[in-house]
């Protein structure tokens, strides 16, 4: 599969979000606790993160104290996430494991109740390089599997932690999945050829992420959570001059579920939402967005508009 370093280049397409709109904000929550590595699920090694400002356990040692840190994200973090998309009336698209929906029940149905989307996130909270594609389809399924019988939907979006193989895009058409956002190589949606068509990506992002308070932390306070996510809507909303403009927002439930991180969250979905030039969407919005225009022929280049 070869590599394509030119995307859209100068002339990204102008297609209209829904209301006018210059910006379309995807929140996504990853749901992974349970899912992760570790002794007490029968793996060999724990999860070998560092959390909160570099701390870390051996892991080859089962470490309570690591787990509780995930378990945060399951018994608490997941319902105060909830309840702030709840109060601000935005939809999110919550990247689910199969394995993490299993072990906690009530989160799935939580989930669809409140008119969310649930993207697969692989049954464990790993990636599928290196499968051969039997085994990848396998692991599609199982995941797949999980979700239809915690959450009573089928995914129609596909995300996994450590990345995909050349083999995943027509894995997921053959499977009936509308995309993938195993991809940070992009603002805006775009597709992938493979042998059994064109796959429709919609990228994800790495920076207004929450995922930064971990490890060697380089955030402090949810008010620079805050500062980074109002920044860089500013900043798309500015750039957009007709052409549109994609933001993504990621939390993890065991990290922006924390009071001192979801303040921030909050105060990013007050200030957006206040605004009228943003359109909130899940990403299953936003990909049958950008397949009808497409299809409809309404995917004008920004070089043709102003010929």
């Amino acid at each position: 599969m070869a590599r394509d370093l030119v995307g859209y280049g100068e002339h990204p397409p102008r297609i209209e979000w829904p209301g006018g709109a210059t910006v379309a904000v995807s929140v996504v929550v990853n749901f992974e606790e349970g899912a992760e590595r570790s002794i007490a699920a029968g793996d060999p090694r724990d999860e070998d993160v560092h959390v909160f400002g570099g701390w870390q356990a051996d892991p080859t040692k089962r470490s309570l104290m690591k787990e509780s840190y995930f378990e945060y994200g399951s018994r608490a973090g997941i319902w105060r996430i909830l309840s702030l998309l709840r109060r601000y009336e935005v939809p999110a698209t919550f990247m689910a494991c199969g394995m993490a929906l299993e072990k906690s029940p009530e989160v799935g149905p939580a989930i669809v109740r409140e008119g969310h989307e649930i993207c697969a996130h692989g049954y464990r909270w790993a990636g599928t390089v290196g499968m051969e594609p039997d085994e990848e389809l396998a692991e599609i399924r199982r995941c797949v599997a999980a979700i239809e019988k915690m959450a009573g939907i089928r995914p129609k979006g596909w995300y996994v932690r450590d990345g995909i193989t050349e083999n995943t895009r027509a894995l997921l058409l053959g499977e009936g999945f509308l995309y993938d956002s195993n991809s940070y190589g992009d603002d805006l949606p775009y597709f992938v050829p493979t042998e059994r068509g064109d796959q429709l990506v919609v990228p994800y992002s790495g920076d207004a992420n929450d995922g930064r308070f971990w490890g060697n932390a380089s955030l402090a306070t949810g008010n620079e959570l805050f500062e980074v996510c109002r920044d860089t809507l500013d900043f798309l909303a500015t750039e957009a001059d007709g052409v549109p403009r994609m933001m993504s927002l990621g939390i993890h439930s065991r990290i922006g579920g924390r009071p001192s991180v979801a303040s921030g969250i909050q105060s990013f979905l007050q200030y957006a939402v206040a605004r009228d030039d943003v359109w909130f969407a899940t990403r299953a919005e936003i990909a049958e967005w950008w397949l009808s225009a497409v299809r409809s022929g309404a995917a004008e280049t920004s070089e043709a508009a102003t010929a």
